[in-house]
């Protein structure tokens, strides 16, 4: 079992490891189009583009990473109010309320994906991407968000640490 969790972990930090280089590339592609058009060039094409995936998909492989590390928004206000026992019902009732929509929102992007593959649909621009492969992340990412939100509902630790203000 504490293999599974290791690699479970592994995957989370890869999937963040990737989305930083995404912000990494988000950065490098902006600057060169930048420059680009200064010079009086055309940026080429398929710089927008992937620059649009990888805000899609930094997005998505960095949040389930998020989720562990409670890095996520949430406002402390109300729980910070609350005595200790309702604010771990208050937090718990949060955490499966997350679950709830990530289940959702990765069967609903589960149905988009297979639709994608059925269609055989094309992302058409630069150059032919398979529609697929962008929508892969919403069951991925909210499945694995589901998990990391249901640690707050089952686990021991609570989602909400119960204290007002900005604590770093």
């Amino acid at each position: 079992m504490e293999l599974i969790g290791k690699a479970y972990r592994a995957v989370l930090y890869a999937m963040a490891g990737i989305a930083g280089l995404m912000l990494v590339w988000l950065m490098i592609s902006v600057i060169m189009s930048v420059t680009m058009r200064n010079l009086g060039m055309q940026p080429f094409a398929w710089l927008f583009t992937s620059s649009e995936y990888a805000i899609l998909y930094m997005t998505m492989l960095g949040a389930p990473w998020l989720v562990r590390e409670k890095g996520h928004v949430h406002i402390e206000l109300v729980t910070a109010a609350l005595p200790g026992s309702a604010r771990r019902i208050v937090s718990r009732t949060v955490a499966a309320l997350c679950v709830a929509v990530c289940v959702m929102l990765a069967w609903k992007g589960g149905e988009l994906m297979l639709t994608n593959i059925a269609r055989n649909d094309l992302d058409v621009r630069a150059y032919y991407f398979p529609k697929w492969i962008l929508t892969l992340a919403f069951p991925v990412s909210f499945g694995l968000m589901a998990i990391e939100f249901s640690r707050f509902v089952f686990g021991a630790d609570l989602m909400h640490s119960g204290e007002a203000g900005i604590h770093e």
